[in-house]
């Protein structure tokens, strides 16, 4: 039978994965299967990553929201193993998996190697910290659930001890717990982009949760200061500046402080430096300023990559060096012609992951048969920028409207919880997906908004 491997359980590798195991695996309704579908992942479950903001801030837990994927192999009718790809050996049609280590050292799984026929890389991106002197050692960057969960535990702690130490500055005959007057507690959210702003209006709501629950007695808006760091003229600056405009207005609101045309030089324990020369106190520091390809790209076996560090993709996403190794999403440098030979390739963005997971679905059909593969387009549909509790904001545009159109407030908001359904109903269907969304209002009728321990 076809070995599919997909490697990256991300939003189009995992779509993709279950799909091709609903057509063609072991469990293929009306017939008998007709081919062998393997997902490789390093981790075990999966959480889709625009939701790592919301971890991070504690308005969600993600327990309630990972999928395991051995569990989505048996219900889809293919195999999942566990690992990090390593090495591809192109001429075998094999590629290599690092040993499996639990928290403790002790080895899981060894190394292995996998057989294909059919190879997809789709294994997203990493945090580009782009040489700045501590930026690394003293910031938490959210690429994982792990991250997410350290910034929360230590922004509830940062809370609690800021409490204590208030109360002792109190009883002591001092009104002001903060040494220079400023906010007791300073957030910093290095990137302007839609990670950063998001974060910084889920924090927002974070805090007036933490407080109204007892945690400190703190003022969340004064007490509790958030800024957001960008190296541009403007926030958001892959979104028309309407979108950046508006979104600017919203997070002013609510006591955001942005930095603008402020290009970080270093940052050390507490605090961030600029090019300026200016010093920002910081207790607590995100990097959400940019990202790049993982550095294994540049080690497959001659595959060619792009300056960026991506996998140089055809149209068809064939890779450039194989017809046999596809990939998509984030790694994957694909073409985006627009009529005027520009030399634009497919943003990184969940929408793209998803739209190329359904291209290849249909291409693989035509590998199959043995047709000649069609070339993919993508449809930009706009985007969203998700202000928590307090609005949304982005724009429409293409197949959507037929054109462009500004949208915030609550139409907003509910088209930007729909993008996550309609990730849900991929993976499960929409009946299950249904019954997912109430499931998950009657959870959060029952538990604090935001996750105390």
């Amino acid at each position: 039978m076809h070995r599919f491997i997909v490697v990256g359980g991300g939003a189009g590798g995992l779509e993709l994965a279950t799909r091709l195991g609903d057509r063609y695996g072991a469990r293929r309704r009306g017939g008998a299967q007709r081919a062998l579908v393997t997902l490789v992942d390093r981790a075990p479950t999966h959480i889709w990553k625009p939701l790592l903001h919301e971890v991070a801030a504690g308005s969600m837990d993600p327990f309630t929201q990972e999928l395991a994927y051995a569990a989505q192999a048996r219900w889809h009718g293919f195999a999942f193993q566990q690992g990090e790809l390593i090495g591809v050996d192109r001429a075998a049609k094999r590629i290599t998996l690092g040993r499996l280590l639990d928290e403790d050292g002790a080895e899981l799984l060894p190394q292995r190697e996998l057989e294909y026929d059919t190879l997809v890389i789709a294994i997203g991106s990493t945090t580009h910290f782009f040489g700045v002197p501590g930026a690394q050692e003293n910031s938490i960057a959210l690429d994982t659930v792990d991250d997410a969960e350290r910034f929360r535990k230590r922004l509830i702690a940062a809370c609690m001890r800021s409490e204590h130490e208030h109360r002792e500055y109190v009883t002591a005959g001092s009104e002001d717990a903060s040494p220079n007057g400023g906010p007791r507690i300073q957030v910093a959210i290095v990137g302007g982009g839609a990670t950063g702003v998001e974060l910084s209006a889920e924090l927002r709501n974070t805090a007036q949760v933490l407080s109204a629950y007892g945690l400190h007695k703190l003022d969340p808006r004064r007490d509790i200061g958030i800024a957001v760091i960008e190296a541009g003229p403007r926030i958001l600056p892959a979104l028309p500046e309407r979108v950046s405009n508006a979104t600017a207005g919203l997070l002013t609101e609510l006591g955001v402080e942005l930095m603008t045309n402020a290009k970080v030089a270093e940052i050390g324990p507490g605090f961030v430096r600029m090019a300026s020369g200016k010093e920002v106190r910081a207790d607590l520091t995100i990097w959400a300023a940019g990202i790049k390809a993982p550095a294994v790209l540049a080690k497959l076996d001659g595959l060619p990559v792009t300056r960026l560090g991506q996998l140089a993709v055809r149209r068809t996403l064939q890779s450039e060096g194989d017809d046999n190794i596809f990939a998509l999403g984030d790694c994957a440098a694909c073409p985006w012609p627009d009529g005027e030979g520009s030399a634009r390739t497919v943003p990184p963005r969940a929408q793209a992951a998803h739209q190329q997971a359904s291209f290849l679905l249909k291409a693989f059909d035509n590998r199959l048969a043995g047709r000649p593969l069609p070339e993919f387009t993508y449809r930009d549909f706009g985007s969203l920028v998700s202000l928590g509790h307090f609005s949304a904001v982005g724009n429409l545009m293409g197949g959507v409207i037929g054109g462009s159109m500004l949208v915030e407030g609550l139409f907003a908001r509910f088209m930007y919880m729909s993008l996550y359904r309609l990730h849900i109903a991929a993976l499960h269907g929409f009946p299950r997906m249904a019954l997912d969304t109430v499931a998950h209002w009657l959870r959060r009728t029952t538990l604090p908004r935001v996750k105390l321990h």
